[in-house]
């Protein structure tokens, strides 16, 4: 029920409205009137400010990952998305560093973000991934200018440009890119990636080609 009652809740569903829909699985006597629902709210938005001011001067992230997340819920017609920055310590422990409502392709929205984060006595972290069209690395160069930046294999989507029949190949080629241990054996692999598909899907190729340099800043 502690995880029902929020997506309840993200979804759009009035106070009202928890008790009659929840009896059905937890009868009658689950106790969950207008007023409970009320009181649980004003709980989790607590919850919330207090994960969003916590001093981050005991962490140290090696890598963070950006991103901005629509849902279909509790939106106005500004479309507000979720910014999401997600941090690797060096523990190899992996956190949920921030979430905030913004824009995603806005530099304004990132900024507001990483200069919050920095309040909290955040240190610069190693390396920030992201996708190549966020506005999030403008506010990067602002507030962590030392981190480098490597663009998100997920948001590159190769894959889309070759026909079904060659993707398997395809996959495990980009997955020996990504994953190679160093820059030299990385490169060897764009070119055999080049080999492979370059002629026949030059718009595949290009898509690892035109960002090679931030895709590969490891």
């Amino acid at each position: 029920m502690a995880e029902v009652l929020p997506l309840m809740y993200l979804h759009g569903m009035s106070t009202g409205d928890f008790a009659p829909a929840l009896a059905g699985f937890f009868g009658s006597a689950a106790g969950l009137s207008g007023s409970v629902i009320t009181r649980l709210v004003a709980q989790w938005q607590a919850e919330q400010r207090a994960f969003a001011a916590r001093d981050l001067s005991d962490r140290d992230f090696v890598y963070v990952w950006a991103d901005g997340v629509h849902f279909n819920v509790r939106l106005e017609e500004d479309r507000l998305c979720c910014l999401v920055i997600v941090g690797v310590r060096v523990d190899s422990a992996k956190e949920l560093v921030a979430i905030a409502d913004g824009y995603r392709e806005s530099t304004g929205s990132r900024a507001d973000l990483l200069r919050d984060l920095k309040r909290r006595a955040m240190r610069a972290p190693v390396l920030a991934v992201g996708d190549g069209a966020l506005g999030f690395w403008g506010a990067l160069r602002d507030a962590f200018p030392q981190t480098r930046g490597q663009r998100c294999w997920v948001h590159k989507v190769v894959l889309n440009a070759l026909p079904k029949s060659a993707q398997p190949t395809a996959r495990r080629m980009l997955a020996e890119i990504r994953d190679a241990e160093d820059l030299d054996h990385a490169l060897r692999a764009v070119d055999a990636f080049a080999h492979e598909f370059g002629a026949k899907w030059p718009k595949a190729l290009a898509k690892i080609i035109d960002d090679v340099e931030p895709l590969l800043a490891f």
